[in-house]
């Protein structure tokens, strides 16, 4: 079985997909860690992350063992990730990367921005999960916070609402709910409820 789980920054899907992979005893793939390490190994470089060309070429060089990097996590390769995101040479080198992941025998849960429209249109089951920018900023303050980093939830809210129109408006799979998906929004759902509305979802589809 595989399952696609797209939505916009801190809507909540990273931590719906490692509780529905573990529900559902499958591999799980932040695919969102594949552009912030793309990223990263820019950034580390002290390459400009515009530069097609070379945001291409940390893609294609880019390693499974290379997302359990902490830095990955930080807000500031979570803004460098949504820039390079943005370059289509960048998303094509993934791709394959993303579909292989997809396609084990037994199926997998994939997160992202455009898991359900681009990497597996063909997937059982497809949620697009939301909540409004302002909630989605103070979910990002106290995980920032709670990791004893500095947060400033005015800055981070512009932040997000600046995410939302790249991702929203790039040219390459622009982030947006497939047309099988099912809408789950997370504004008023603590984490339990989010998941336990998953998988009366998931088991519906």
């Amino acid at each position: 079985m595989i399952i696609a789980i797209d939505g916009p920054a801190a809507s909540g899907k990273g931590t719906l997909s490692k509780q529905l992979a573990a529900h559902y005893r499958l591999p799980h793939l932040d695919t969102g860690l594949l552009y912030r390490g793309v990223a990263l190994a820019m950034t580390i470089a002290r390459q400009p992350l515009e530069d097609a060309a070379l945001a291409e070429a940390a893609a294609r060089n880019l390693k499974l063992d290379d997302l359990s990097d902490p830095r990955l996590r930080s807000a500031e390769m979570g803004g460098a990730a949504s820039i390079v995101a943005a370059i289509p040479a960048v998303r094509a080198a993934l791709l394959d990367f993303q579909r292989a992941f997809a396609n084990q025998p037994a199926g997998a849960v994939l997160d992202g921005r455009d898991i359900g429209t681009v990497v597996a249109p063909h997937a059982d089951a497809k949620l697009f999960v939301t909540a409004t920018a302002e909630e989605r900023a103070r979910r990002r303050v106290r995980e920032l916070r709670g990791r004893g980093a500095h947060a400033d939830e005015a800055q981070i809210l512009a932040d997000i609402q600046a995410r939302d129109a790249r991702d929203g408006a790039r040219s390459v799979a622009p982030l947006k709910a497939a047309p099988d998906a099912r809408l789950l929004d997370t504004t008023n759902l603590d984490i339990d409820a989010a998941f336990r509305a998953a998988v009366a979802l998931i088991d519906g589809a």
